[in-house]
């Protein structure tokens, strides 16, 4: 038995953030229905952002956060479109939404109308900026709420270097994982009591939790954006190889494996230097800048597969800088399932990444069903929640439903 099976949720969500919440669910057993208006989930067409497909038949862009889900499109905007969705909350165990709370109370869906009519709904919302402050209401996506908001624009570039461009959707999977995690405590507690709760994960929030370090430490002087050639550490930080590649060797016991490293980059000379084998020495005479020259001059004079194997043979932490298209050929994200092959029904086949959440119950390859057309299910939806064919066809005449 997968770990939520039995547990239904009502899927009112687009394009990244929210609808990955119910992908995740799916992929441990929940049965989620997607729902979605006439025009459907604007992330149908997001493919061509990303140089990606995006046809029925084949649309990897919009699989990733909507895999093993039914569709149904409702017209919310007319009576019989709400009537419907009334009625599948009737026995839903969640409601999922990043709508805005004013476009929720207008529809008729906010949590204050849900939870008096269904006590034991767990309501659960991702949002911009949380429920409260002057941008409560302001539109909010992982570019500007999460990445410039958050700190992370301003944080993770070299210091004086324009800031980056950061990967599509970051925060917006982080703040996903935040709010399953959320619904499957409510659940938890739903199982104890009956009642359900609210649930809420904003992509500001998440940027400074995942920014804990930053945040919290710049209050003692620590600042960012950094320099590599001044961090306090020197044997965390960033590498250029001879062929012009990128590494990080990750060594935070400095003290201890200063001789080591040192004769590891032929340096040998150093081991025993005042300067530079106390890591507080080393900053409280400024001597940083220093020793990074040092080191990166002998790292350069080495091919980064020389690098790698040295350091892993030492067993000092270390990885070059990956760049996506050489995620796709790593044997360990192949060994662990972290990446899949999936044949698509135009017969092409396209490498999908996996929930990274593993539970041994779901098995060492659990299921991925792609997604399907705008209302793939509604009928078969429709007909599972009472209404007859001659309803239904009324209903597609009247635009209820597509």
């Amino acid at each position: 038995m997968k770990p939520l099976e039995g547990i239904k949720v009502v899927d009112l969500t687009s394009f990244l953030a929210a609808p990955t919440v119910q992908r995740v669910l799916g992929d441990w057993g929940a049965d989620v229905i997607k729902v979605e208006p006439p025009i459907g989930d604007p992330a149908r067409t997001q493919g061509s952002v990303f140089k990606m497909p995006y046809s029925d038949e084949e649309n990897p862009a919009f699989d990733i956060p909507n895999a093993n889900k039914r569709f149904l499109c409702l017209n919310l905007k007319k009576e019989k479109g709400k009537e419907v969705l009334y009625k599948l909350l009737e026995t839903a165990d969640v409601i999922v939404t990043n709508y805005r709370t004013k476009a929720l109370e207008k529809l008729g869906f906010s949590y204050e109308e849900l939870s008096k009519r269904y006590p034991g709904l767990i309501f659960a919302q991702i949002l911009g900026y949380g429920e409260n402050g002057p941008e409560k209401d302001t539109a909010g996506f992982d570019a500007t709420a999460y990445v410039c908001r958050g700190g992370i624009l301003g944080s993770t570039n070299e210091r004086g270097e324009s800031p980056i461009n950061s990967v599509n959707g970051f925060g917006d999977f982080q703040a996903s994982m935040c709010l399953a995690a959320g619904i499957c405590a409510a659940l938890v507690a739903k199982s104890k009591t009956g009642k359900g709760d609210k649930v809420t994960v904003s992509l500001h929030h998440t940027a400074l939790f995942m920014m804990s370090i930053a945040v919290v430490s710049s209050q003692f002087g620590n600042q960012y954006p950094k320099s590599r050639k001044e961090v306090v550490n020197p044997f965390n930080n960033t590498y250029k190889s001879k062929d012009g590649r990128w590494m990080v060797f990750c060594a935070p016991e400095y003290d201890r494996d200063y001789p080591k490293i040192m004769k590891m980059l032929g340096r040998e000379d150093l081991v025993d230097h005042e300067d530079y084998k106390n890591c507080d020495e080393l900053n409280r005479r400024g001597k940083n800048r220093e020793i990074i020259e040092i080191i990166s001059k002998q790292m350069e004079q080495k091919n980064l597969d020389e690098l790698l194997k040295l350091f892993k043979e030492n067993d000092i932490a270390c990885e070059k800088g990956y760049t996506p298209d050489e995620i796709l050929l790593d044997e360990q994200a192949w060994a662990n399932d972290c990446l899949r092959k999936i044949q698509y029904p135009t017969g092409n086949e396209w490498t999908l990444t996996t929930n990274p959440v593993r539970i041994k119950s779901l098995g060492e390859r659990p299921e991925i069903k792609l997604s399907k057309p705008l209302g793939f299910h509604t009928e078969e939806i429709l007909t599972q929640y009472g209404y007859g064919k001659d309803e239904i066809k009324l209903m597609k005449e009247d635009g209820v439903v597509k």
